[in-house]
């Protein structure tokens, strides 16, 4: 069956009819120019939107349909690194060979200019030029001087024995020395530079205490006077002091005699044979007690006590006594 109605040609007029069927659709009439033109877009547009874009047959002249303004997301397996403080969010973390590892950190201003620990030091110790057992004037001299900065507290003797070697130890502990008790050539400069030439007096003083006033039995002859009280022996002749020297005694248990007796034996290197210590320019005077040189007196001073003898600490001096005493002379003990 068919169905006829008229409408608009869109110019404002009557337009031809246009049959419809329930068959198809076919024009029943030529359609105007303008009217083929518009279904003619109509096609390229549902072209145009498929899912690949391109150019559809029969319509190469046609210009391409838009693209979409709005960027597309892009693949999680491009993501273009970031960088900055930003971490990926999609990004896989980088291995350890990649090249965007962190860089070493660069080292500290101290590290570049600390110092290399100093290595030991490899000189020679300083040469020893005295020590414990010396005895010689230049251990006279160091007494001497020690005495003169208040290290030595007695007179001089030549001896270094254990009283000599704790003032070394006292003047090398003040200055901040190596404390040995030895005098090396540090010890010695350094002594040295603190101190004045002891004179004559101070080297060889005559006894450490004054010489007693002489026992009236030492006016006459040749007299070996020795005093208890001021620890001196005074060789006098005819009431004349000729040498004085520093002298100790026994203990409370083994007392040297007291009164007067005489020199009967001389013996220049005497060895006791009571007690095997040396008893060097011993002149026996009373059984076995002799006046003698003591090294342990040297060494000492009167911290120790004799075994009955008298003890001279100056070998050089109780040496020229030896020499100038002869056997038979007075000796004359007293207080």
């Amino acid at each position: 069956m068919v169905d006829t109605d008229s409408g608009w040609d869109g110019r404002g007029g009557r337009g031809s009819r246009v049959t419809r069927s329930t068959g198809g659709a076919r024009p029943a009439e030529p359609i105007p120019g303008r009217r083929v033109a518009a279904v003619s877009l109509v096609a390229l547009a549902a072209l145009a939107t498929g899912c690949e874009p391109g150019t559809a047959t029969g319509a190469q002249d046609a210009p391409p349909p838009a693209r979409p303004t709005q960027a597309a997301a892009p693949s999680p397996a491009r993501t273009a690194p970031v960088t900055g403080d930003a971490k990926p969010r999609t990004a896989p973390p980088p291995s350890p060979s990649a090249s965007t590892a962190a860089p070493a950190p660069a080292p500290s201003p101290d590290a570049t200019t600390a110092r290399p620990a100093p290595e030991p030091s490899t000189a020679p110790p300083p040469r020893v030029l005295m020590r414990t057992g010396f005895e010689s004037d230049r251990v006279r001299e160091l007494q001497a001087r020690l005495r003169q900065i208040g290290h030595f507290g007695r007179n001089p003797t030549g001896y270094y024995g254990s009283v000599t070697a704790d003032a070394v130890r006292s003047f090398q502990a003040k200055r901040s020395l190596p404390v040995t008790g030895s005098t090396d050539e540090v010890t010695w400069q350094r002594l040295l530079a603190m101190t004045r030439v002891p004179t004559a007096a101070e080297l060889r003083p005559p006894t450490e205490r004054p010489v007693a006033a002489p026992d009236e039995r030492c006016l006459k002859g040749r007299v070996l006077c020795i005093s208890k009280n001021s620890r001196t022996l005074a060789w006098m002749i005819d009431g004349k002091v000729v040498s004085a020297m520093d002298v100790r005694f026994g203990s409370e248990y083994t007392p040297t005699r007291e009164g007067v007796f005489e020199v009967f034996w001389k013996s220049r290197d005497h060895v006791s044979t009571l007690y095997d210590t040396p008893m060097p320019y011993a002149l026996f005077f009373s059984g076995g007690q002799a006046v003698h040189y003591s090294a342990d007196f040297a060494a000492n001073g009167y911290g120790g006590a004799s075994h009955g003898c008298v003890n001279v600490r100056d070998k050089k001096k109780v040496a020229a006594l030896f020499d100038q005493v002869r056997t038979g002379d007075k000796v004359v003990v007293y207080w």
